[in-house]
């Protein structure tokens, strides 16, 4: 069997199917979201739910810069390989020191600093492996050279909130994820790159996806853990399951399969299909991956909160409270804004998508003072209706 030559980039291919590298490449974002949740629960208050968006943001772009690129080049291959591994180390590093991000006190290592640093190291080997990829092709060497001006900005604001720590730490990082992403979206005219192959962009964002809603399993296997295994810990435990398979039929079962078509269809290198790989993906998936996210910090909270002690007066456990009503059933709402958005965008999704995200918000009142385990229970219920719903009259059409 032949070797592909290692010296040059190597384009992607129509035909061309998710690498295991690059599914490597997405179990490390999702280590860093899994510290990202430990983050918030040690914390549950309405400014560390910002802050862990934040940073979640951060992580999302950067996994999608590399998406893109993955989608112009062979990330398998050669130097984008190499790069990319390097990458997927700093990545590594961003994500052990989350739990301090906003702590400057103690130990040797600043670690704010610390992922500025590491964020930095990642968006530089990305501007980096984009310059390399660029070799035949001087409209995207130009595209570039524009996104790395807004990149190198936001680094500005990026190490003067490492620097300063506390409120101007989480202006300052703020200030610097807009710089970064606004000026490169407008660099880039709303398209990052060009994406050869529907069926490979399509499907590492599922794969990203599905990764994700595992680890909100293993997000609600941590909060189990914190308590001894009881009959109340089981039920909220199985109603936490059924919630996370609704979330994964209603994208899954229609909803991909439909819009991965509706990609496919749009022939390459037209606008159409720029647009759609940069609105209906990068942008769409954005809420679907936070709302798993804050869904899987929900539960962790609930599963903490429901006692082990045994009997039947103690199934209920204490109310759930504001904020960790907010991120279960507003994690769950945000999802299906995102899916809402991405059938939107794809195909014509039915209406009643956005009667189900109204319910959801205005059951969070009512859920902050349900006992933990109703409230699990309650919107368990409500999704289990939305799937039966779309089972029995669904159905998507593409534009």
């Amino acid at each position: 069997m032949s070797r592909v030559p290692r010296s040059r980039p190597v384009l992607v291919e129509e035909a061309h199917r998710a690498t295991t590298f690059e599914i490597f490449f997405d179990l490390v974002l999702v280590f860093a979201l899994t510290r990202l949740i430990g983050f918030m629960a040690e914390s549950l208050r309405p400014l560390t739910l910002f802050q862990g968006l934040l940073l979640l943001l951060w992580f999302w772009y950067a996994w999608s810069c590399y998406t893109w690129l993955g989608s112009l080049v062979r990330a398998d291959v050669g130097l984008v390989r190499a790069g990319m591994t390097v990458a997927m180390a700093a990545i590594f590093v961003a994500a052990l020191v989350i739990p301090d991000a906003w702590q400057r006190e103690g130990g040797a290592v600043s670690p704010p600093l610390t992922l500025a640093v590491a964020y930095t190291a990642v968006r530089a080997l990305h501007l980096a492996l984009m310059l390399y990829s660029s070799t035949d092709n001087p409209q995207y060497r130009r595209q570039v050279r524009r996104f790395a001006v807004s990149t190198s900005l936001a680094w500005i604001p990026l190490f003067l909130g490492a620097l300063l720590g506390g409120t101007a730490q989480t202006v300052l990082w703020t200030v610097a994820f807009l710089v970064d992403f606004g000026g490169g979206r407008i660099a880039t005219a709303a398209s990052f790159g060009e994406v050869r192959s529907g069926s490979h962009f399509a499907e590492r964002h599922g794969l990203v996806l599905i990764i994700v809603l595992g680890e909100s399993l293993l997000s609600a296997g941590a909060g189990a853990a914190a308590s001894s295994i009881s009959l109340a810990v089981l039920m909220a435990a199985v109603f936490g399951f059924a919630a996370t398979t609704c979330l994964w039929w209603l994208y899954f079962v229609d909803a991909a399969p439909a819009a991965a078509k509706a990609l496919i269809a749009a022939p390459q290198r037209t606008r159409r299909r720029q647009q759609l790989a940069s609105d209906a993906y990068t942008l769409a998936h954005l809420p679907l991956v936070a709302g798993v996210v804050y869904f899987a910090l929900g539960i962790h909270s609930v599963l903490a909160r429901v006692p082990d002690q045994p009997g039947p007066e103690h199934l209920g456990g204490p109310a759930l409270g504001w904020t960790a009503a907010a991120a279960l059933f507003g994690g769950a709402a945000l999802y299906l804004t995102g899916r809402y958005l991405f059938l939107r965008l794809t195909v014509h999704p039915a209406p009643g998508q956005l009667v189900a995200i109204g319910v959801l918000v205005l059951l969070v009142p009512a859920a902050r003072i349900l006992p933990a385990m109703a409230a699990v229970g309650l919107l368990t219920v409500c999704l289990a209706i939305l799937v039966l719903h779309e089972r029995l009259t669904c159905s998507l059409r593409i534009e």
